[in-house]
């Protein structure tokens, strides 16, 4: 299927590695040029250069800070000029990943833990989206795709479930106010996958626990219905599809990307 994202721009937050980065390299594959939003100029440098050279596409990096309003503005205008024009496409990955550390417990959340991670992932995806939907307006189309977690639809981790539905609620809000001009909007919920992360994640554990790196891989595909780890270009895959013309069907919805949460049923 031609997705029809060829000549596109995006602007992905979060893009010089894990989801963000696999979600940049898809999308250049389907002919779109990226600009990566990150804080780390040197990883952004390294990243922009090798999806450049895989693809053959226009990759850039953008050195900012979502949590800061006007860091966020440079850099989107920076992108802007980089890229030749304003942005078709916005993937908000900017977020520290869940699930590699023990979640706090009630005792151990303060108010400054909370409100870096809402400014981090709720509010620094309002950031961006506000950058770029005058120019979505102003061209009567746009795709907005943001990322959040399965933590929205789970407990175990009191901050992750609370970012996490609040981005589905930010989605839902957009959509149904940006829609009439053209602009859709889509959160998508990765569960536990598999990034540059997890090779050294899953060594340590079968270290820990003496058992092969094999085994302990199993243990984690375990906590999905397809029993498979499931990897950043596997949700790429999806966010995509949700970037392109085709998905005109699909606005303010939530997309689980998870590998199926067993006994689970959301309608």
């Amino acid at each position: 299927m031609d997705l029809q994202l060829k000549g596109k721009r995006a602007l992905v937050s979060g893009g010089s590695r894990g989801i963000g980065k696999a979600i940049a390299r898809v999308l250049a594959e389907e002919g779109v040029d990226v600009a990566l939003l990150a804080r780390d100029a040197a990883q952004l440098s390294a990243t922009a250069a090798e999806l450049a050279a895989a693809t053959g596409r226009r990759v850039v990096g953008v050195a900012g800070d979502t949590t800061d309003d006007e860091l966020t503005h440079r850099a989107v205008a920076e992108a802007v000029q980089q890229l030749g024009g304003p942005m078709h496409i916005l993937v908000n990955a900017a977020a520290e990943p869940g699930g590699f550390a023990a979640p706090p417990t009630l005792e151990q959340i303060g108010a400054e833990q909370f409100h870096r991670e809402m400014d981090t992932k709720v509010m620094g995806y309002i950031r961006c989206a506000r950058e770029v939907v005058p120019g979505m307006r102003a061209a009567g189309w746009g795709r907005i795709v943001n990322i959040s977690g399965l933590a929205a639809r789970q407990s175990g981790s009191t901050l992750g479930s609370m970012r996490n539905v609040a981005v589905a609620a930010l989605t839902k809000n957009l959509a149904d106010e940006l829609g009439p001009a053209g602009i859709q909007v889509s959160v998508v919920h990765p569960g536990l996958t598999r990034t540059e992360r997890t090779g050294p994640l899953i060594a340590e554990r079968a270290r820990q626990q003496g058992i092969s790196e094999a085994q302990v891989e199993a243990q984690m595909a375990a906590g999905n219905s397809i029993r498979h780890l499931v990897d950043a270009e596997e949700v790429a895959f999806v966010v995509a599809f949700l970037c392109s013309p085709r998905s005109r069907a699909i606005n303010g919805d939530a997309i689980a990307v998870g590998g199926g949460t067993p006994r689970a049923i959301h309608y």
